[in-house]
């Protein structure tokens, strides 16, 4: 009989652990500032008239989050890249531009340079949403202002290849992949839930991601998620480096998030995704008669707070 007592027991507090609801959520302090380090590598592979061409791109940084004020649903975020770093192989050649550089001869680092700690503003919701980013393409425009030797077509080049990196759809993006994770209502361990998110980078897509809540620290919700890329045709060509292109390409992601409990801030995150596809190029003075050719890209996502 003791050893039944027992049994029912433990079955009691086992049913009453895997019923138990959590809601990760964002909890933040006003006038705190989180950090959010974060290293992007895309590996991408394009197949042209026959030849292959492989390009590869890093891109890290160190962004700060400072609260300024909050209500029930919203933080409002006064935002600071406070270091950044780009590589790029491609055609045999490498390029390495980094904020931290003294180097008045190197234009793309000191570009960068000019970009760290120059604020601008973001409103994120309390399940991770982005609801808005501001201030951010002024800023670039300002640092670029400070460059008289780069004007023109060439200046408009550059200012467009740092929207696409640093402006605020871009930071959008980059933000939402690791903070717009959490569930609309308080999940038990296990329960699933699904987050449609945008992409906004050279193309635009859609991303259906459905998340997990795999376990339950003392200190951190964990999280994995397993998502669905495909890209918005309706869209139609979009200009990209001066020539109309368009992007027909889908494929998947995984992440694997974990969450502080107390802040829900983001302590570690761990995204990859994987896309397969045609570009095509419309007829224009660079690509008489227009091009498609295959392309693939893979995403790595590394971020942590400290």
């Amino acid at each position: 009989m003791k050893h039944l007592f027992n049994l029912l027991m433990l079955l009691t507090a086992t049913l009453a652990c895997q019923a138990q609801k959590f809601k990760p959520a964002l909890h933040l302090t006003k006038g705190n500032t989180y950090d959010m380090i974060t290293s992007t590598s895309s590996a991408i592979q394009q197949t042209m008239n026959g030849q292959v061409n492989n390009i590869n791109i890093a891109i890290n940084g160190t962004t700060s989050f400072k609260v300024l004020n909050a209500d029930d649903s919203l933080y409002y975020m006064e935002v600071n890249y406070k270091s950044l770093g780009m590589k790029m192989q491609m055609a045999g050649s490498n390029a390495n531009f980094d904020s931290n550089k003294s180097d008045s001869t190197d234009i793309m680092s000191s570009i960068l340079k000019g970009l760290v700690n120059k604020p601008f503003t973001a409103i994120i919701t309390k399940s991770g949403k982005i609801k808005s980013v501001e201030n951010a393409e002024k800023m670039i425009s300002s640092v670029l202002d400070g460059f008289p030797q780069i004007q023109g077509a060439q200046k408009e080049q550059v200012k467009t290849q740092f929207l696409k990196s640093f402006g605020s759809e871009a930071i959008k993006t980059s933000l939402e992949m690791s903070t717009a994770v959490f569930p609309e209502k308080a999940v038990a361990k296990n329960e699933k839930w699904t987050i449609v998110n945008n992409i906004e980078t050279t193309m635009t897509a859609k991303v259906s991601t459905v998340y997990q809540l795999t376990d339950v620290s003392p200190t951190s919700y964990i999280i994995h998620g397993d998502g669905a890329i495909v890209t918005d045709n309706a869209t139609g060509y979009k200009q990209i480096s001066g020539m109309p292109m368009q992007y027909n390409m889908k494929g998947t992601s995984t992440a694997d998030i974990k969450a502080d409990k107390v802040t829900g801030w983001i302590t570690e995150a761990k995204i990859k995704q994987q896309i397969s596809g045609t570009v095509n190029i419309k007829d224009n003075p660079q690509v008489p008669g227009g091009a498609s050719f295959p392309m693939t890209v893979t995403n790595e996502t590394i971020t942590t707070d400290k």
